[in-house]
């Protein structure tokens, strides 16, 4: 083990925040990091034993260039100098075997703990309800798993290694040392503290400056991302900004390169101090040595021998004194992402839940009351914009609200903005739970179906529809991977865009751009619907799908709607009440509650809400 090396080891370790080792590690979490590296232990032993060997070899070869000067040059042996330079030379070739064996190993343990960690809360977080995302940052999320997921490995291999690795080498360097020469020992040991003082004090000060360089590159990035995307890209262009944009981003990138000069500095001043006191050791060793070999008092080959073993000697000793930082940053690491880990989804498919019986879809709404639920109960201050969370008490949303929608048959719901029915669209495709009351389908309460039925039974397309930067084959393959080519083409047709796509050059392999920005909102919609026919649903809900349409694409849509609702039950949101007056039912939501249910001629002979609404809208679109 290298100086060198061990000096990047301490680097990283200065550049840990001095916070950490201030911070209370929660009962149990090194137990529960051994239980999560369980399926790694045979591994582990082997990594433990190929560490210990290369200690003791990097501790030996020293003894070997001791013989061979003291031995075999000063007794003119020629076989027994070219016999320890072969031995040398097979020491040092078993050795880089050993440090191959080593990597490989450390390699298969950290991937695979990085792989099984990421695929843990990768998958949790698909467990969480989308009042999780809706107050997420994603950026934290993702860091979570990447950087601290990382983070964690790489401590929790380098702490093995350098624990273990260290300990021996320093133990059996300083014992063969001692025997060799225990005042030139006690000199070297003299000085560690001329360089553990102000690699401490720099190392504080390196855990400010990259604590904050690493917030100064978030700030960065975030401003690389949110004009790189189609929509901030679109937005500068629009507002005529991208002067204004560069100055922003070069501040930012000034920032950046600013501290990036100070922690360069502070580096060099690290190694710098590393490398005085190695070589204020060294010509002391020489110093002394020399005058001792001089006398006789010690072999040549003895000075040789303590000069290099000095060099093996505080790499080890600085990456120890280490040990507290980096044992803490792996708990905090590891505390993070079972942070994620422990958050418990709102939304979770009871014990014994049962699927919902086959047939058309009856839809029965009882005497529902609903309230979005707080911070606390769905998210994590970590996770947020802001470094706490909210205590806003809930409100509620939803008042005993009732009604049926009997199979095969479509049901509107209307009413001012906020008033609660994209609320109910959530409700009914269980992207929440009920507060009170309940949502059946066929029967079977949503509460106790299995995700599976009601993800196959209830299909839904909103008025943004989201596409995955891809082909446009996997966008309607997400629906049902095992689609055939001609059911794909069948529902495109079905939406009322098959010969947009069939004209296309790469036809279903058309690139759709990020968010589907490569389609019109029309076209994008129709793929939505598309990609709905594809799952064939036996209950539509519909949330204002066509509200920001132009006519011509409203049409279209609207002729793609109607092949899909066709012999399906169906809920539609509407905003534009020309699209649902044959609707069987429709109700009129307002302040939570259903003031108004009826037909389109009942409800605007009665001369309430609806008949407002109605008027009003068509009044607008005269004008």
């Amino acid at each position: 083990m290298s100086m060198h090396g061990a000096g990047w080891a301490g680097m990283r370790s200065a550049r840990r925040d001095r916070s950490l080792l201030e911070h209370r590690i929660k009962p149990g979490t090194f137990r529960r990091i051994l239980r999560f590296g369980r399926h790694y232990r045979n591994l582990m032993t082997l990594f433990l034993v190929v560490v210990i060997v290369d200690a003791v070899i990097s501790s030996v070869s020293p003894l070997l260039l001791r013989a061979i000067i003291d031995v075999g040059i000063y007794r003119h042996r020629s076989g027994l100098i070219v016999g320890l330079a072969g031995a040398t030379a097979g020491l040092a070739v078993f050795d880089a075997g050993l440090q191959m064996v080593e990597r490989r190993v450390s390699a298969v343990i950290g991937e695979g703990l990085i792989y099984d960690l990421r695929a843990a809360v990768f998958d949790h977080v698909q467990t969480m309800p989308i009042a999780f995302f809706s107050r997420t940052q994603t950026g934290a999320l993702i860091s979570r798993l990447n950087n601290d997921v990382i983070g964690a490995q790489q401590a929790f291999t380098d702490l093995f290694s350098n624990v273990v690795g260290n300990v021996i080498l320093v133990v059996i360097v300083l014992s063969v040392m001692f025997v060799l020469s225990w005042q030139i020992t006690l000199v070297a040991l003299v000085l560690v503290p001329l360089y553990l003082l102000p690699w401490r004090r720099v190392g504080r000060r390196l855990g400010t400056l990259f604590q904050r360089g690493m917030e100064l590159n978030a700030e960065m990035n975030t401003v690389m991302s949110e004009r790189f995307n189609v929509a901030g890209a679109m937005l500068v262009k629009l507002f005529g900004r991208p002067g204004e944009e560069r100055l922003l981003f070069e501040r930012r990138a000034g920032e950046v390169r600013d501290i990036g000069v100070r922690q360069a500095t502070y580096q060099r001043f690290f190694f710098v101090a590393l490398s005085l006191t190695a070589s204020l050791a060294t010509a002391f060793a020489y110093g002394f040595g020399g005058v001792a070999a001089v006398h006789g008092v010690l072999a040549v080959g003895t000075v040789v021998a303590m000069t290099v073993y000095l060099g093996r000697l505080y790499g080890p000793l600085t990456q120890l004194s280490s040990l507290n930082i980096d044992f803490m940053s792996a708990m905090v690491s590891f505390e993070r992402v079972f942070e994620v880990l422990d958050l418990e989804p709102m939304i979770a498919e009871r014990d014994g839940a049962r699927a919902i019986p086959p047939g058309p879809a009856r839809l029965v709404v009882d005497h529902v009351d609903f309230a979005y639920p707080g911070a606390s109960e769905v998210s994590l201050a970590s996770l947020e914009a802001v470094a706490r969370l909210d205590d806003t008490a809930r409100t509620p949303v939803l008042f005993d609200v009732s009604f049926v929608v009997e199979p095969g048959t479509m049901t509107a719901l209307v009413g001012p903005s906020g008033a609660g029915k994209t609320t109910l669209s959530m409700l009914v495709s269980r992207l929440y739970d009920v507060g009170a009351g309940s949502i059946a389908i066929n029967g079977v309460d949503l509460r106790d179906a299995t995700f599976a039925s009601l993800n196959a039974t209830v299909g839904v397309v909103t008025q943004d529809a989201h596409l995955f930067h891809d082909t446009l084959r996997a966008n309607l393959l997400f629906a049902r991977p095992d689609a055939t080519e001609a059911e794909m083409r069948a529902a495109l047709a079905a939406a009322q865009i098959g010969e947009l796509v069939d004209g296309l050059p790469l036809g279903l392999d058309t690139v759709v751009g990020e968010r589907g920005y490569r389609l019109s909102g029309g076209e994008k919609q129709r793929v939505a619907i598309a990609r709905l026919l594809l799952k064939s649903p036996r209950l539509v809900v519909l949330d204002e799908a066509t509200a920001h349409l132009d006519a011509e694409s409203e049409a279209a849509v609207q002729r793609a709607l109607d092949a899909t609702m066709a012999e399906r039950t169906s809920l539609v949101i509407a905003h534009r009440l020309s699209t649902i007056r044959g609707a069987d039912q429709i109700l009129v939501v307002d302040g939570g509650r259903v003031v108004e249910r009826g037909t389109h001629a009942e409800l605007h002979a009665r001369g309430g809400l609806y008949f407002d609404l109605y008027e009003t809208q068509f009044a607008t679109q005269g004008a």
